[in-house]
């Protein structure tokens, strides 16, 4: 028997893959598509049922010439690409160049997990290429190249070149954009909690919660209420009028897909999607696990559904009464309900063989790759275990026309908790759960309904209502999943694409359009209505997924589209706004050649120039509203620039404000604008300022760097330790806990009112 030749698209796999398939095999790795759409024209005939024009992605003719020379020496061909529409398309590229070398025939194979076992089970029974899956590929890529080259050219001509629009990208971005216009038009409602500390006849004492006021939700509205309910709770008996014990089980989290897997990751790892993707690939890919050899550990990530297969849950439920006891394994398997969108031919994220516990890699792998796999081996084995138990007690006290409420519980049985709990976005709207309870448990004590209460103390406290959060980039994969826009192999993508053009930026993790983005964004809504809502990027995935399934000709779905992305794409030549021209004249003078400054756009929004531009450069600063700031105002910068002399002002840049020299562009110097605190390396007269990471992670550090290596992640805080008097405390935070300040040198911890 000749030998076969295996393609695949990465060239880790090609590692892994062979000491699976033996020396019969000649592996070969595709390092992604090789053909294209040309970067430099539109490449696709929309007179011609939008047939496209692919050509070879450049750099890669070696490696196309490469698999057609292997081609020739073997007697059939498997093509291995992802398991997904991007793989297929693959697939049909390679397939097409190479078919014509082959002897015998041209399979494809998909490999969900790279294991021995369902790599030979793939390989004996592989299956021809679907050409529904490559016509849903092409029609996405039709579809966003059709956008990006028809808007992104009146962008360049309007704003300024290198900005760009995207199918599913400007969608993002105005959801980003609208939440943020949420945020400053909200206005926040002022409210107070009334908390009684009470004791009965058995300790300890506890806290309840005024819930109802005559029977109705309580609703104290200022601190004029506050005070006479106060006083009208202080001179009444509270009675323990209730008493109600309830066992409450609490179901497992389902295995991850692709987007819960990213959300789980940035709240406990802090990974941003990118980096969770980019981890996830190199776990499914394969990694060196000593004398085992290279093993993929995960099986593939890009999924909707939540899925398990028969031989998974078989060794995860002979695994589980082995490990932890009969007692935590269910007696039927639990299944989870995808989303009627799910691929269900894929599997969820899951652990390849559940006896690589967490412990047996760890020395093997770096520590990102080692936590994302603990992550997702620990959901994995939880999904199937049993619910926890827990005892809950609702006190219901009476004390007059008010009726306060404590809860309590205690976890009685762990269940699936022993091995893994899912973590939690903060709430949003500053109150505690219904019954006044924050995570953790809480024991209270046996007490008897009817009897009577000692009133320890009466606390009111002001609250007030707080706007709808900033997402987070997990947050906003959420919402991008929970709308239907994008699908799990995009999500990422989405999201960089639109940092990468300065429309959005992040600041302590959450996300801000910048000015810019408002700009690009509203002209973008306001010329393509029909494709700039979360409605019509949605019923274009669904078609999509009607193209893969047979069920839509993909001509047809482009031509529902192009043809009133045509009208509106010939009225926005004529109507958009052409903010390059509109310049607005100002009372100010240059101070260096005495012309008028004018305002124009720039890469991060309004900026004051100079009429005499080209031959004169000289800018000045607008303030964040975009109205300008007084030279005198601009110039009250302590110090002056360490290079020229020349008095600092304060500009504004990707990242925010900071401090410059006012003889740009003669001189260039920049340093960041400090905390106020002092840095605390001994012998330095430089400031603490924050400071960012190649990949946008703010932290914080002493402006004389490179001199002064000082640098802290949490934010200092200029206030002494009252324990040991170092000189600064760090700024941390916990949804638990708040806003804290914690002593670096010896640890000591104390509440904190956040600015």
């Amino acid at each position: 028997m000749g030998k076969s030749l295996l393609i695949v698209e990465s060239p880790t796999k090609v590692n892994t893959l062979k000491k699976m398939v033996g020396k019969e095999f000649i592996i070969k790795a595709s390092v992604g598509h090789l053909k294209d759409l040309p970067k430099k024209k539109l490449g696709v005939d929309v007179d011609n049922r939008f047939n496209p024009e692919y050509i070879t992605i450049r750099g890669k003719g070696k490696i196309l010439s490469e698999l057609k020379a292997a081609a020739k020496k073997v007697d059939e061909v498997f093509l291995a690409p992802d398991p997904d529409r991007e793989g297929e398309a693959i697939a049909h590229h390679i397939g097409n160049e190479i078919a014509k070398f082959v002897k015998g025939k041209v399979y494809r194979v998909m490999f969900n997990e790279i294991t021995k076992k369902a790599v030979r089970e793939a390989l004996s029974h592989p299956t021809e290429l679907n050409q529904n899956k490559v016509n849903a590929q092409q029609a996405r890529r039709i579809l966003d190249r059709l956008v990006g080259y028809k808007i992104s050219p009146l962008l360049w001509a309007k704003v300024r070149r290198g900005l760009s629009a995207g199918r599913v990208q400007s969608v993002a971005l105005r959801i980003v954009c609208d939440r943020e216009r949420e945020i400053q038009a909200f206005k926040p409602r002022e409210y107070w909690s009334i908390t009684l500390n009470l004791e009965g006849h058995t300790p300890p004492p506890f806290d309840a919660k005024l819930m109802k006021i005559d029977g109705e939700k309580a609703e104290v509205p200022d601190q004029a209420n506050a005070e006479r309910i106060t006083e009208e709770v202080k001179k009444s008996e509270p009675v323990l009028e209730n008493v109600v014990k309830k066992e409450r089980k609490r179901n497992p989290s389902p295995p991850f897909i692709t987007s819960t897997l990213q959300q789980e990751a940035s709240r406990k790892l802090n990974f941003p999607p990118k980096k969770t993707m980019m981890l996830a690939q190199r776990l499914y890919e394969g990694q060196s696990l000593g004398d085992r050899g290279t093993v993929g550990l995960i099986t593939y990530m890009r999924t909707d559904s939540v899925r398990l297969s028969d031989e998974a849950l078989g060794q995860v439920r002979a695994y589980i009464p082995e490990k932890y006891g009969a007692e935590y394994l269910p007696e039927k398997p639990n299944f989870y309900k995808s989303k009627k969108s799910a691929q269900e031919a894929h599997e969820a994220i899951r652990p390849t063989d559940v006896l690589l516990e967490p412990a047996l890699v760890k020395e093997h792998l770096e520590k990102d790759l080692f936590n994302l796999y603990q992550l997702i081996w620990s959901r994995f084995v939880s999904c199937q275990m049993v619910p926890s138990v827990s005892d809950t007690t609702q006190f219901d006290i009476q004390v007059g026309r008010y009726l306060f409420r404590a809860n309590g519980s205690i976890l009685k049985f762990a269940g699936f908790m022993k091995v893994y709990v899912e973590g939690t976005d903060e709430k949003t709207d500053g109150k505690e759960d219904a019954g006044g309870m924050r995570d953790g448990d809480r024991l209270l004590p046996p007490l008897d309904k009817g009897e009577k209460l000692k009133l320890h103390g009466v606390v009111p406290e002001q609250h007030f209502t707080q706007p709808p959060p900033r997402f987070t980039e997990a947050l906003l994969v959420k919402e991008l999943e929970d709308r239907g826009v994008g699908r799990p192999s995009t999500y990422a993508s989405i999201i960089s694409v639109i940092k990468d053009r300065d429309y959005i930026r992040s600041e302590e993790r959450r996300l801000l359009p910048s000015e810019l983005g408002f700009l690009v964004s509203d002209m973008l809504v306001e010329n393509f209505p029909d494709i700039m809502t979360t409605e019509f990027t949605a019923k274009m995935e669904d078609q999509l997924d009607q193209i893969e399934e047979g069920r839509m000709d993909w001509v047809d779905a482009l031509s529902s589209f192009y043809d009133p992305f045509k009208v509106d794409l010939e009225q926005a030549e004529k109507k958009m706004k052409d903010m390059k021209k509109q310049v607005e004249a100002t009372d100010e003078v240059c101070e260096k050649c005495g012309q008028p400054m004018i305002i124009k756009w720039g890469r991060f929004g309004k900026f004051m120039a100079c009429s005499g531009y080209p031959e004169c450069k000289t800018t000045r600063d607008l303030g964040e509203d975009g109205n300008e700031i007084p030279a005198a105002e601009a110039e009250k910068v302590e110090g002056t620039c360490e290079k020229c002399n020349s008095p600092l002002i304060i500009k504004r840049g990707r990242f925010g404000k900071f401090i410059a020299c006012s003889n740009y562009p003669e001189c260039k110097f920049t340093k960041a604008i400090g905390l106020g605190v002092a840095c605390p390396e001994e012998g330095c007269e430089g400031e603490v300022a924050p400071r960012r990471t190649k990949k946008g992670r703010t932290f914080y550090g002493c402006t004389k760097y490179p001199d002064c290596r000082f640098t802290s992640w949490d934010k200092p805080v200029a206030e002494e330790c009252p324990e040991c008097k170092n000189p600064y405390m760090t700024e941390k935070w916990k949804k638990d806990e708040g806003s804290t300040l914690v002593c670096p040198k010896c640890s000591h911890k104390k509440a904190h009112a956040a600015a």
